[in-house]
Formats: C-alpha cells, structure tokens, sequence
C-alpha cells in the first residue's frame, strides 16, 4: 500500500466532504434567515411570544450554521507546522462555543416569557402567527431530510448535529402552533408556555452540543463499544501476543489511536516493523473513524520484568565486551537482546570455526565466565553462519 497514494486519497474524499458540507450550509442558513425574519416580524405584529421565541431559534439555528461554515473551512485543512494533528478540533471548539451561545439565549427567553406571565400582559395573537408556524414547520423539517441524508453519506457529525437543529427547529413551531391555536380557543397562558418550552428545548441542545465537545476537548476515549472493537482487531493480528494499552481520542470528525503490542521478544526488527503495519491496517479497517495509528512494540511484559533502562547501548555494549572477551576477534557478529534489564547476547561465528559440540559449550562457557560479575550481560549463545 503506498501511503502516498493513501494520502492524496484522502485529501480528495475531504475536499469532497467540504463542498458537500458548505453546499448543505449555504441552503438552510438562506432558508432560516428568512425564516427567521418572518417569524420574529410576525411574532412582533401579532403579539406572540412564543413565536419570537421560536424566531430566536431560527436564529440560534443561523449563527450555528455560521459557525459550521467557518468550522468547516478549519476543520478540512491539511495538518501544518502549528497544527500538526490536522484541524479537526477547530469543528469541536466551535461546537462548544455555539452551546454556550445556545443556553445564554434559552436563558434569556425563558426568564422573559415567566417575565409577561407575571406582569399579565398576554395579548392575543393574530392569525398571521398561525400561517408563520405552520409554513416554518414545512420548511424545517424539509430543511431536516435534506440534511440528514448528506450528513450519512459523508459521515459528518456536525452536519448531524446540524439536521437536528432544524427538527427541533420544526418541533418548536409545532409547539407554537399548539400555543397560538390554544389562546385563540381561549387558554391565554398557552403562549407564554410555548414560550418557555421552545426556550427549554434550546437550552437542551445547546448543553448536548457543549457538553460532547468538552468530552473531546478533554480527550476522554472513543466510546465502549468501539474500543472493543479495536482491541480485537488488533488482538487478531498473527504475531501480536497481548494488547498492553489502547489510547483512542478523537479529533472533530476523525480518532486516533496509541497502540501498544506485546510481541515475541527476539523477533526481528524488521518482523515487530511489519507487525505493527499490519496492526495499523487491520485498526483502521475495523473501526472507520481512526485514521492516525501509532503502534510501540512491546518484547516483554513491561509491568513484570525488570526495566532495562540505564542498559548500555551498543556502541559501549561493544566497547565493554571487547574488554572483557580479547580473544573473541572483532568482526564476528553480535545480536543484542535487551531483555529482563540485561543483555542477552547472540554470538554468530563463521562455520570454519566449528568444532564439534565440547568445543562449542566449553568455548561458551568460558565466554559466560567472563561477563560473569558485569551487572549488565545476561546469557550467551553461539550461532554459527
């Protein structure tokens, strides 16, 4: 697989992604700017609070289409020197801004109609309010499809969070509609109600929106089920013994993962390298969020064994072995295994050096002698090539 070609892959499905998003983006914030004017004149005119109430929703529902719009212009951007894990968490900061915005504003219209309600100045709306609920109740939940099924076909979490807004945008009216009908039938308190029922649902969205966002902006993982998921995948990769430790964050519309893997320890280098490819692979196939795998190759169980940190590396490994094996000649090969906090060491001599199994043990022997007090040398073995 050339990343390469993965890579520019990428980079077109994204592009793709952003026109469909903005296309989507420009459409309902034309429509709710409109619907927005005509619910708040409406209201105004024919004295219904509820319909202001859901005016400002409407309103809500633009600001947080602007909000998308500038998200995600961020959001797409490649990843650069400043933001080298791309931009995906432009969308979740936006997010989160736009839920505060969403429960000031519910704040304030709930304290407003309790407000009227007390002062008893309940006018009775006109019929025009009953014709600006009934036309923003077709034009939203027109808007809600419309959205959806773009927002399932690029995967976009925001674009759903986005479609869910004109449906409760729509639901809003409905309540309006019932408010409105119920003074005309004689219930004056029913628009106020409206009012503050419309006011709630604003402050709900605007909590589930901010509250989701400071979940990714404190990196809490990707839920249960799909972590699950993920372990497995990777437990069912051929070489891997044990998964130690799964991290998975996400990052606006994509995951990571940070992946640690016990492997036989004395594999190759090059056989833990294409381990781990192979665990990337199977990762980002099993879960389709995760497109950013690191995976550390773990030979031992590093909570048991000894830790081999402070071990000499190889060049003073060497320099020490030379030292205490003058008769061993320099050009042989030496295997370093770092294991158990010491090094395991694999000798390979030429096979003109053999001779016979007591010269090798005795040769052995007096090679384990010599590295006897060192602190650092485990066990020795001779290889012959």
């Amino acid at each position: 697989m050339g990343g390469h070609h993965h890579h520019h892959h990428a980079i077109s499905d994204l592009h793709g992604r952003r026109v469909e998003a903005k296309r989507v983006t420009i459409v309902s914030a034309l429509v709710n700017l409109l619907l927005s004017v005509v619910k708040i004149v409406v209201g105004t005119i024919a004295h219904s609070a509820g319909l202001v109430a859901d005016g400002v929703h409407s309103v809500s529902d633009l600001l947080s289409d602007a909000l998308v719009w500038v998200a995600a212009h961020h959001a797409g951007e490649a990843p650069d020197e400043e933001h080298p894990y791309g931009h995906g968490r432009f969308e979740t900061a936006a997010t989160l801004a736009l839920g505060i915005l969403l429960v000031l504003v519910a704040l304030g219209i709930v304290w407003d109609a309790a407000e009227r309600v007390f002062h008893g100045d309940l006018a009775i709306p006109g019929q025009l309010a009953l014709w600006a609920a009934g036309f923003s109740i077709l034009a939203n939940e027109g808007l809600y499809w419309y959205t959806i099924i773009v927002a399932r076909r690029i995967n976009s979490e925001m674009l759903r969070a986005n479609a869910w807004h004109h449906r409760t945008d729509a639901i809003s009216s409905v309540v309006v509609l019932v408010g409105v009908i119920g003074v005309m039938l004689g219930w004056p308190y029913l628009d106020a109600v409206a009012a503050v029922v419309v006011g709630l649902m604003i402050g709900k969205i605007g909590w589930d929106l901010g509250w989701d966002a400071i979940q990714e902006l404190v990196d809490a993982s990707l839920d249960e089920q799909t972590v699950q998921i993920a372990n497995e995948a990777i437990q069912s990769v051929d070489g891997v013994r044990s998964v130690h430790m799964l991290r998975t964050r996400r990052h606006g519309p994509e995951a990571a993962a940070d992946v640690h893997v016990q492997v036989a320890p004395r594999l190759s280098v090059s056989e833990g390298h294409m381990i781990s490819q192979a665990v990337e692979e199977r990762l980002k196939d099993a879960v389709d969020v995760i497109t950013d795998v690191t995976v550390h190759i773990d030979p031992e169980d590093d909570e048991e064994a000894p830790p081999c940190r402070g071990l000499p590396l190889r060049e003073e490994a060497l320099r020490e072995l030379e030292a205490r094996w003058p008769f061993v000649p320099a050009s042989h090969q030496i295997v370093l295994h770092y294991l158990s906090g010491q090094i395991d060491i694999d000798l390979k001599l030429p096979l003109s050096e053999y001779e016979g199994e007591e010269q090798t043990r005795q040769l052995r022997a007096r090679l384990k002698e010599a590295l006897a007090n060192s602190g650092v040398f485990g066990d020795v073995q001779i290889l012959y090539r």
